[in-house]
């Protein structure tokens, strides 16, 4: 019955997902050329509130749990699992202020309202991943800019989303460049817990009532840790906060 019913709701989610891209990309492309980044950032950060907000029709919850108090004026590299496309709004709307920055694949640069011309203009970086040497010096550079404008990096070390949960394996050579590129940076671990439930049937219907959590973990100073040590510490605590999963 509860899927049944996501059917609808799932079409009124996403009209107003599709909308809300088509309209804010005109916002994103106007306030881009007129008033510069800051005014572009601005309207990105209130485009992912309300895509936040629009899961509320399908009885989603999220949960973001961040009571770490972080230091202004450095660099922030943020860590986190990957279980679908609806970890990136949060992140993007509740760490606003440290101006998160994405590590995408270049397939997301062209076609997607929003979403493209956010991760082209953005600040953010698009790797092909069947050029792994070209992707390495995009890392690097984009790293470099991290730690010139102290912005944040997100990067997602799974390499891909998982579809049941169960955390992947994390790739190490994206994370350690990012360590060694941006040295003044506070390493912010994040759990995600359930997302992956909103991808359950391929994104339709969306499941109805899903609790989605985001879980910091204490945050790492680079400066103060050996860039192994940080690798490993990182891992094991989001891997710590990964709940097993469970059926709906």
């Amino acid at each position: 019955m509860k899927k049944t019913i996501a059917y609808p709701l799932t079409i009124l989610y996403y009209l107003l997902f599709g909308t809300t891209l088509g309209v804010f990309h005109l916002l994103q492309v106007f306030s881009f050329r007129v008033f510069g980044y800051t005014a572009h950032k601005k309207t990105v950060d209130w485009m992912n509130f309300f895509l936040i907000r629009y899961l509320n029709f399908l009885g989603t919850h999220i949960v973001f749990e961040h009571p770490f108090k972080l230091p202004k004026g450095r660099p922030l590299i943020i860590v986190s699992n990957h279980q679908s496309t609806y970890d990136i709004p949060p992140i993007i709307w509740y760490l606003r202020k440290f101006h998160p920055k994405f590590i995408s694949k270049k397939e997301l640069g062209k076609g997607i309202p929003s979403v493209s011309y956010n991760l082209k203009h953005g600040g953010s970086v698009l790797i092909d991943r069947q050029q792994p040497e070209e992707a390495l010096e995009l890392i690097k550079a984009f790293a470099q800019k991290i730690e010139q404008k102290k912005w944040s990096a997100v990067i997602f070390p799974e390499g891909t989303r998982s579809r049941d949960g169960n955390p992947r394996k994390f790739q190490k050579k994206g994370l350690m460049t990012l360590f060694e590129y941006i040295p003044s940076a506070i390493v912010l671990p994040i759990s995600v817990n359930n997302s992956w439930k909103l991808a359950k049937y391929s994104y339709f219907p969306i499941p109805l009532g899903v609790r989605v959590t985001f879980k910091t973990h204490t945050p790492i100073d680079l400066i103060e840790t050996d860039k192994e040590v940080a690798f490993s510490k990182v891992e094991a605590l989001i891997l710590e906060g990964i709940q097993p999963t469970t059926s709906m």
